[in-house]
């Protein structure tokens, strides 16, 4: 079983324009989605169609559309009741996968809701093999609950992977090793903000085939007690860090049409990989696999296991 979280989930509203995005001028559209989203959901989805046993966590009231859409795609999915609806997310994607996004904060979260959200997820996860937490926090939680809900997670033996940034990403790694998770997964602006790296080179130096700065600063996270960093790198793929060793691996060739949900579909083919005991460089190969899969569809469309190309992976290990 795979549990996600998101705490603050949304729907997510795409609009796919005629041409180039302009500011100030008027646009028309050729088509426009509407699904349930936000990071927990997008792995829970990618996970269930891969037929994986998965349940959602969120808050949202019984009548919320955002539910309507996860019954409608069969995702189980368990709730903590809000009064307020869920965001509404904006994607704008033009032709050549460029893609604008326009999130709202999301409704505000009081204390009685964070702890609800907290028991149901500790709950939810005692059977897990797997619990993500994944996504922004909504206005009302602290800044450092993610390290909270590890610390509560630990004793149930589930894997805990956590995918978020800015501030509650900081927060959490203050409090490394105590609430260091099995998996990390940041993006290369993310990495530079917890190693001081800079984040242009990060992913330039392995655009151009060299991925060792990215690998010594996910060694320092490592170094700190997280289980595995698997950081990505846009079109260079990404590398992936363990105790054991580490690893690059470059995509297939695709069309880009939107990055919506890619960084999403990596961590849920990780975990996938992971539950089929797979070893690290192939558990990276189909994290790839399903990260360029998603940014060959276009909108919020996330991948199934027929769309992979996983054979065209290349993986390699880093010194």
């Amino acid at each position: 079983m795979i549990v996600t979280l998101t705490a603050n989930p949304s729907l997510d509203r795409t609009a796919t324009l005629d041409r180039p995005l302009s500011r100030g001028e008027v646009h028309r559209v050729s088509s426009v989605t509407v699904e349930p989203g936000g990071k927990g959901i997008n792995v829970a989805r990618v996970a269930h169609y891969a037929g994986h046993p998965v349940r959602a966590v969120l808050p949202a009231g019984l009548s919320d559309p955002i539910l309507h859409g996860l019954d409608d795609l069969r995702v189980p999915y368990r709730t903590v009741p809000l009064a307020e609806a869920v965001r509404t997310n904006l994607t704008l994607t033009e032709a050549d996968g460029t893609t604008t996004k326009i999130n709202e904060p999301g409704p505000t979260l009081d204390a009685d809701s964070v702890e609800k959200l907290a028991h149901l997820l500790v709950l939810e996860s005692e059977r897990a093999d797997w619990v993500v937490l994944s996504g922004s926090l909504p206005p009302g939680v602290p800044a450092d609950w993610y390290a909270d809900l590890v610390r509560a997670l630990r004793p149930w033996g589930c894997r805990i992977a956590v995918d978020t940034s800015d501030a509650p990403l900081l927060a959490l790694a203050e409090q490394f090793p105590s609430a260091a998770p099995d998996l990390l997964k940041p993006n290369s602006e993310e990495l530079a903000q917890l190693t001081g790296a800079d984040p242009e080179l990060l992913e330039a130096s392995a655009a151009a085939g060299d991925p060792s700065a990215c690998v010594e600063a996910a060694r320092t996270l490592v170094a700190r007690g997280v289980g595995a960093v698997m950081a990505t790198l846009g079109a260079a793929g990404a590398v992936l860090v363990t105790a054991e060793g580490a690893w690059h691996a470059t995509p297939p060739p695709i069309t880009l049409r939107s990055t919506v949900g890619a960084g999403d579909s990596s961590v849920a083919g990780y975990v996938l990989a992971h539950t089929r005991d797979l070893n690290p460089p192939d558990r990276l190969r189909l994290a790839v696999a399903y990260g360029s899969a998603a940014a060959s569809l276009a909108g919020t469309a996330l991948p199934r296991p027929e769309q992979l190309n996983t054979a065209a992976v290349t993986v390699t290990a880093v010194g």
